[in-house]
Parts: C-alpha cells; structure tokens; sequence
C-alpha cells in the first residue's frame, strides 16, 4: 500500500509516496510563480497550484503500482483566502498568508471590534496574515467581486475540492482564518455576523485524519488513478510539520525554518496567553497547540545570500563563522512585516551595530542569530505560561545547516532533535493520509512507528551566557524604533 502527502506551499508543491512501512520511496517538487503587485501584497493563482499538483502526482507514481495508492491527504500554507463563485471559478488571485494590505481591517477589528471580544470568540487577536481581514478588506475594495462568493476555502483546501468535490477543512487550518472559536471547535456565529457571511459560504469542519471524500471520477481518470482512492482532511502545514516530527501530545515542542519561521508547542488543553500573542489554534492530532510565527525565516537567509551578495552556496557563506555569542551587528528579520510577538505590518528589516571591521561573516551570522532572537520572542511568552521546553525538533530548509540548529540551541536553551526524515508538512500528511486510511489506529502508533531522531545538538553553558546577553540585548532594538515603522 502506498500514501501520498502534499505540502501545497508558498513557492512549490511537494509531494511524497509513502510506503505502508513508513518508508519514503518517492519525492516530486513543482514550482509556481508568485505576484507582489504592489508593496506588501503577495498574490497566487490557486489554479496553478492545481495544474502543477496534479502534474507532480502523475510523476510521483509512474514507476510504482497505482492500483496500490490508498490515501491522499494535504499540509498546506495557511490563511490564505481563496474565493469561487455560483460556477466554482475562481474570481480573484488568492491574497497569501504573508499578504499585509489588510491593515486597516486589522485595525478595525481589534479596535473597534475589541481584542477582548475577539480572543473571547475565536481565542486570537486579528492579523494582517489572517483571512478574516482579507475577506473584509475585499468587501471594501472590491465589492463587485465579494457579492460573487459562493465558497471560502483556505488555499490546500482548494486541491481537496478539485480533487474530490469534497467542500470541507480541517479545524488547525480554520483556526487561522479568526472565523472559528478555536476552544469549541465551531464557526463562531458571531464573526459571520460581522461580515455578513452565510455559514454556507464556510467549509464543512473536519479533523485533519478525517477522511473527506475519494478521488472525483474525471480527475482519476485524469490521473489514471482508481476512483476509490481516499482524500483526507490534512492540515495547516505547521500542524502538519508537527506531526511528520511526532510534536503531539503535552509540551511537546517543534520549530520550523521555512519561508516563514515558527515555534509550535503541542498541549492536550486549550491555553491563551494574556497578550494574545502567540496563536492559540487546533492541532492536528485532535488537541490544541500554541504557535509564535515570524513571517521571515529561511526566506531572509536567503534574501541575504542570493538577492545581496548574490550566492546560493549558504553553507559556504556559514562556514568561516566563528565568533558565535560574540557579534556586535545585530539583524531585525522583519522583511514583511512580523507577526508573533509585535503584530506589525509595518515591520521592516534592519542591520545594526555595524563598523569599519565589520565583515562578511558577521552579516550573515547576523541573519541566522535574528532568526532565532525572533524565534525566542515567541518562546519567552509560552514560558511566561508555565509551559516548560526543554528539548524541540526542527524542520524546514533552514533546519539543513548545523550552524543555525546550534545556534537555534544556545539562544533557546533548548536540545534541538534533527528528525531522520525531514520532509516537513508532506511527511506529516502522508501520516495523516495513512491514519486517515485506517493502517493504523491513530496518530500516537503512527508517529512512534514512523518518526525517529537522527541527530541531537545540546546547548553549550559558555555560549548560552552570550546568547542571553545578546538576546537581550536584541530585546531593545523593536521597542526603540517601532514608531519609525508607523513614518
């Protein structure tokens, strides 16, 4: 028997086939492009998402027995607002996840809506990333085109209904979208009022190991896939990841280092923070999770590296640096804005610290320790919960360099776990798919069978003493200037 897990993400689709004994035996990468039409708007055409996802499913199985594919389930970027009409045409390019036109809106509803009103409802503050702003900001701008809506899905939730015909989602992928109360574990009444949505407009609400529907005839023709083949729910890919590393159960803890950064602790109780700022959302697993998410991770390694000093060789650019704890230049890796802790659209990168002896080095060590300064802004208020971490696994493209992990390491305290397997959100909902498909009983037996521990990086005493004078030294530059950001 044999799984697929998609990881619908913001510059490529991955796809993984599963074998039935937890084993990966194929892989296949499709890109698509991305729109920034004006500054700070990122845009996607979910239809491309599908043509590329149904072209890299074709490739994934031609060398393997299709008759013996079972599942499907989806890890997909969250928030997104994704909108078809009376005739299931897409009417708008979907407005993604690190989208920030919807400031006012974010205003509005923390404001006037009220924050306290707000976590009451849904357990979470609104964000410009969040979809429920989005969806206002399109009721204002773009009138015409809102009273088209039929359906609201969030972007993978898009390929399960072209897939199946299945209209549905999962509860940790709605818990992004500030329309669901997060604690109950329905839409929240409320928050349709306040726009004027009819809960039909709204996805059916499922657990992501829940399966939804099977393979719609024409697409598995299509694909020349049985008809039979079962779609799962999924879930938001940083649920997901969670589960393709086994971050499930109580305190559990895992960061991702993808295009955007994330620190996401698992618990078996629903929990908010006073401030609201970490995300108090559903898991995958049934339970609840918090969730810090910094919009800029991996993406500003890489902004650094290949947009500035024009290399992609990152680990040539990591390897002369020596003096970790010990560097004056000090990066703020607000890109597009941030989100946990600061709620900021407004947010914009900056170097500080440099000098005449300042070199190479240190500007690239300098994004990798902002990072992770960044990281721990999120990990200071789950301690301030009583929430205890000693160790954490990583994933992401940005967890392949040793360097990042250990100072991922020494900056949080914390031993960072290297999974054998680190293929993220599509792992995860290649369990998903196989849960969901009955092999085995739940995700608990799934994940104790599947994910196993490479590689372990324990924090050093000499450099967590710098690291927390550093850190706390980072601490200061946010407050010092976010008033500039509002200039």
């Amino acid at each position: 028997m044999y799984f697929i897990g998609i990881d619908l993400g913001t510059s490529a689709v991955k796809m993984l086939l599963m074998r039935d004994d937890g084993k990966i035996v194929n892989s296949v990468t499709k890109s698509y492009p991305i729109s920034f039409p004006y500054t700070g708007w990122s845009e996607q055409n979910p239809e491309d998402w599908l043509r590329e996802t149904k072209r890299g499913l074709i490739e994934l199985m031609a060398e393997y027995p299709k008759e013996e594919l079972v599942g499907i389930s989806f890890g997909g970027q969250m928030h997104g607002l994704v909108v078809l009409d009376e005739n299931d045409r897409v009417i708008r390019p979907a407005i993604l996840w690190n989208d920030g036109r919807s400031s006012e809106e974010t205003e509005f509803l923390n404001t006037s809506v009220g924050r306290n009103v707000l976590s009451e409802r849904t357990a979470n503050i609104a964000f410009a990333g969040f979809t429920l702003p989005k969806i206002l900001w399109m009721k204002k701008h773009e009138p015409d085109l809102f009273s088209k809506i039929r359906r609201i899905m969030l972007p993978k939730d898009y390929l399960i209904y072209m897939l199946s015909g299945e209209f549905c989602t999962d509860f940790s992928d709605a818990s992004g979208t500030l329309l669901l109360d997060v604690k109950n574990r329905s839409w929240s009444k409320e928050m349709l009022e306040l726009c004027n949505l009819n809960i039909n407009q709204l996805p059916k609400l499922c657990e992501s190991y829940e399966q939804v529907g099977t393979l719609r005839k024409e697409v598995a023709e299509e694909l020349d896939f049985k008809p039979t083949v079962k779609i799962i729910a999924g879930a938001g890919d940083n649920a997901a990841a969670a589960i393709g590393t086994g971050t499930i159960g109580e305190g559990r803890c895992n960061i991702s280092l993808g295009t955007s950064g994330t620190i996401f602790i698992s618990s078996t109780h629903f929990k908010v923070d006073s401030f609201n700022a970490l995300h108090s959302f559903a898991h995958a697993d049934g339970n609840f999770h918090l969730m810090g998410c910094m919009l800029s991770a991996a993406s500003a390694n890489q902004w650094w590296c290949k947009n500035i000093l024009g290399t992609t060789h990152y680990d040539e650019e990591q390897a002369n640096i020596q003096k970790l704890g010990e560097n004056n230049v000090y990066f703020l890796p607000y890109l597009m804005g941030e989100r946990s802790p600061h709620n900021n659209p407004f947010a914009r990168a900056m170097f500080v610290g440099m000098s005449l002896d300042t070199n190479r080095e240190d500007m690239v060590q300098a994004v990798l320790e902002g990072v992770a300064f960044g990281l721990r802004d999120s990990f200071e208020i789950a301690r301030e919960l009583g929430i205890k971490v000693n160790r954490t696994k990583i994933c992401g493209g940005g967890a392949k360099s040793l360097l990042w992990c250990k100072i991922i390491a020494n900056v949080m305290n914390v031993t960072v776990e290297i999974p054998e397997q680190d293929e993220g959100p599509a792992l995860g909902a290649a369990i998903l798919a196989a849960v969901g498909s009955g092999l085995y009983q739940n995700l608990e037996s799934a994940v104790s069978r599947i994910v196993r521990v490479k590689d372990s990086i324990e924090p050093e005493e000499i450099l967590i003493e710098k690291y927390e004078r550093a850190y706390w030294n980072f601490r200061e530059l946010y407050p010092a200037i976010k008033d500039w950001y509002g200039k």
